[in-house]
């Protein structure tokens, strides 16, 4: 409700305006700019002057016209309906937007952030008579097909039920419920507002002992990500960081998926608007829609906007986590999201830091990061985020101010290297300055999905490859040739390593999704083939030879002719690795006796 409390815009810079003559405004309160009423928000006051972020383009605006205030903080509307939807930053639907003005957006356009007005069929969960707490469940929704939306007490009522509606369909805004809270009585809705700035509340922080499983090798094995966790994907231009949000987006096993597209390129916005309702959910043989909510807002949009949708991506996040859903949030990408602070800071005359960023960048950052996590909810369910991050450091530095200050604040770091996606190695992340801190918490888990040796397995991988590693810079200088036999299998199996395993094709039917106990198979295959070779190396029988009988590209083409799901494949392969690996050494036998005659 607009209160009729009034200032009036004295200068204006870019997306930052000054206020005067109205000293009743608040830190953060949302305000209505102009004639056109554009939607701002209070982010300085002094005594007699207020400093408003302006979320639309301030083309226009001139100095004397109002400003009017709301009496309410910067908010998103949540209810039924958020599912399949999507957003700009400061959750206006852009669908019913593009319905009222066109392909662009007019300045103050006034729209209701969901279908006030469509009638949703509601099943009740609780009586009259019932004693209700903040965050319980009292009625469900089907919101989609796959998601079942359940209507929650807010965080700041609790009480007896009085009187309860019946079964049947209802807007967003008529009561479902009568709570008797002390002398006063509370009529309850399916729709709430919170305050996008603020965190949700919940009972209790989780132990991360699960992972998010993927089904994308390079991840679920080596650089893992627990649910409720947080991670990173810094990369430069045309890396692939928004190809691998994509994968993680269609295959993670998380409930609802929140992508955040804040500050990209229009048309690669465009592309995730075209792609997303064609992708199908392998779950469920839907569109991924179904359980899908998308925040666009590209780089020319207004900037405030742009500093503005993190907030809302994960405000939405967090109430499909109280309901007990396990949700991904993918923001795409922090760096542009970083530049508007940058730019707001520089309208401000704050004092710079490092690369012009706000001194308060890191603060910023924690702030976000810090709300993934795995918690128990208020009504005793336990639900999660975990937040992906892309960072697009300018040239693919990784020292520059948003990649190091993000490394603060998180515990997995999938770092692309522009070299891999040149050669069309897919997911570009490198395996030598990647890094996971999950993996240690998620072992037990690890132990009970597997046979127990997936641990020693992976550390003997990532073994292989560092080994590979150093032999490279001295292939650098003297060549690979001169290389003793024993090194040169090393260069071999690592060449296994990375095209069998860590390199991935989404297009293929066996190779986008494989799980983990295929990962584990394919693990043991791969040194099953370095031990056998390993001890025929050491009879100096050269590598060469066992690169000549076609074993070698065999393992490598393994995942794409073996089944993901009946595994008994492996156990050919392995029987044929071994009859291979014997027979050279019963031919060099023989071509020993020889010699000896």
């Amino acid at each position: 409700m607009i209160k009729n409390t009034q200032g009036m815009i004295y200068g204006i810079n870019g997306p930052v305006i000054r206020v005067r003559g109205n000293n009743r405004l608040k830190m953060l309160e949302m305000v209505l700019v102009g004639d056109e009423k554009l939607i701002g928000e209070v982010i300085r006051v002094d005594r007699d002057e207020a400093i408003v972020q302006v979320y639309e383009s301030t083309a226009g605006l001139k100095p004397g016209e109002p400003v009017i205030s709301t009496g309410k903080p910067l908010s998103v509307m949540l209810g039924p309906g958020i599912i399949g939807n999507i957003f700009d930053g400061i959750q206006r639907p852009l669908v019913k937007i593009r319905e009222k003005s066109g392909e662009f957006i007019r300045r103050g356009m006034s729209v209701t952030q969901l279908e006030l007005d469509r009638k949703w069929p509601v099943k009740m969960l609780v009586k009259a008579g019932d004693r209700v707490e903040p965050g319980t469940k009292i009625a469900e929704v089907q919101e989609t097909e796959v998601v079942k939306h359940f209507v929650l007490v807010p965080p700041d009522i609790r009480g007896e039920v009085i009187d309860v509606a019946k079964d049947g369909e209802y807007t967003l805004c008529q009561p479902i419920l009568k709570i008797q809270c002390g002398p006063s009585e509370k009529e309850v809705t399916m729709v709430q507002e919170w305050p996008v700035r603020k965190p949700r509340p919940y009972r209790s922080r989780l132990e991360l002992n699960k992972p998010l499983v993927t089904g994308q090798r390079v991840i679920d094995t080596l650089f893992p990500i627990a649910k409720g966790g947080a991670a990173a994907i810094p990369g430069g231009f045309g890396t692939g960081k928004t190809m691998t949000q994509h994968q993680l987006a269609k295959w993670s096993n998380a409930d609802i998926i929140v992508y955040v597209g804040c500050g990209e390129r229009g048309n690669e916005i465009t592309e995730v608007l075209e792609d997303f309702p064609k992708l199908i959910d392998p779950r469920n043989n839907q569109s991924l829609m179904k359980r899908t909510v998308l925040i666009a807002n590209t780089s020319n949009m207004p900037v405030a906007a742009r500093e503005a949708s993190i907030y809302t991506g994960i405000t939405l996040a967090e109430f499909y986590r109280d309901m007990g859903y396990d949700v991904a949030v993918m923001a795409d990408s922090t760096s542009r999201w970083a530049e508007a602070l940058r730019e707001i800071s520089g309208r401000l005359e704050e004092m710079p830091a490092e690369e012009g960023f706000p001194a308060y960048l890191p603060s910023r950052l924690s702030e976000f990061y810090e709300r993934a996590g795995m918690v128990e909810n208020l009504n005793d369910t336990k639900g999660s985020i975990s937040i992906i991050g892309a960072v697009s450091p300018q040239g693919g530095d990784f020292s520059e101010p948003v990649t190091q200050n993000t490394k603060r604040f998180i515990r997995c770091f999938w770092a692309l290297d522009k070299q891999l996606a040149y050669t069309r190695h897919y997911p570009a992340i490198n395996w030598a300055s990647s890094y996971s801190e999950y993996f240690e918490d998620c072992q037990d888990w690890y132990r009970e999905k597997t046979d127990g040796t997936f641990s020693t397995k992976r550390a003997e991988l990532l073994r292989i490859l560092q080994e590979e590693s150093k032999l490279l810079e001295i292939v650098k200088l003297i060549g690979s040739d001169i290389l003793p036999d024993e090194q040169k299998l090393v260069l071999e199996i690592a060449k296994v390593i990375r095209l069998g395993f860590l390199q991935q094709n989404a297009y293929h039917e066996n190779d986008t999704y494989v799980p983990v106990m295929k990962q584990l198979k394919m693990m043991e295959t791969i040194l099953e083939l370095y031990a056998g070779a390993k001890r025929l190396v050491q009879r100096s029988i050269p590598v060469s030879v066992i690169r000549k009988t076609g074993i070698l590209d065999e393992v490598i083409r393994m995942k794409y002719t073996l089944d993901n799901e009946h595994l008994s494949g492996f156990d050919r392969l392995v029987d044929k690795i071994h009859e291979t690996l014997d027979q050279i050494g019963r031919d060099y036998q023989v071509r020993e006796r020889k010699g000896l005659e």
